[in-house]
């Protein structure tokens, strides 16, 4: 079983297994992410700044501010601030949790971002209902909270966080 991170393109969301397997892996974690149809992921994955998998164990969307998104936590950040990137999903399956797929994942982001000047990235959490695995997996990282806010006429409430990273990471 490969840890490797590999890149995810449009060309691989062409690919009917790849695609129904990252789908299902995304779906699964749905209340945490967010339920999407396969030409949504197959959209999302275009759009990305940054879209990463481990086989089909784990799975990484970023965006920055220019993405054609229109998710309702993707705008806030956009609304505040002038150049970021946005964690929109972070996903590893029950079966490949506790080989640090998430931390290597984020590793790689942080720094695709600096190399790409980037300063901070930004994402949010489910305070409603609670993700506390989550909370201290960001806490951990160093993300905190820059702001909160009840969504989906009151039926979710999310923290919203932010990481400073240093334009020279990772430091040589």
């Amino acid at each position: 079983m490969s840890d490797a991170l590999q890149d995810l393109s449009p060309t691989d969301m062409a690919d009917p297994g790849l695609a129904n397997a990252l789908l299902a892996l995304n779906n699964a974690h749905a209340v945490e992410l967010s339920w999407l149809q396969p030409g949504r992921l197959a959209h999302l994955v275009a759009e990305a700044f940054v879209a990463r998998r481990v086989g089909v164990d784990a799975l990484l969307l970023t965006f920055d501010e220019r993405a054609d998104y229109d998710s309702l936590n993707y705008l806030w950040f956009r609304e505040r601030y002038a150049r970021f990137v946005y964690v929109d999903r972070v996903v590893v399956s029950a079966a490949a949790r506790g080989r640090g797929l998430a931390r290597q994942l984020y590793a790689d982001l942080f720094a695709a971002a600096a190399a790409a000047g980037h300063s901070q990235i930004v994402c949010e959490v489910n305070s409603d209902p609670p993700n506390p695995a989550s909370e201290a997996f960001h806490a951990g990282l160093g993300f905190t909270e820059v702001g909160a806010a009840a969504i989906h006429d009151g039926a979710k409430s999310v923290r919203y966080l932010l990481r400073r990273i240093d334009p020279h990471y990772p430091p040589a």
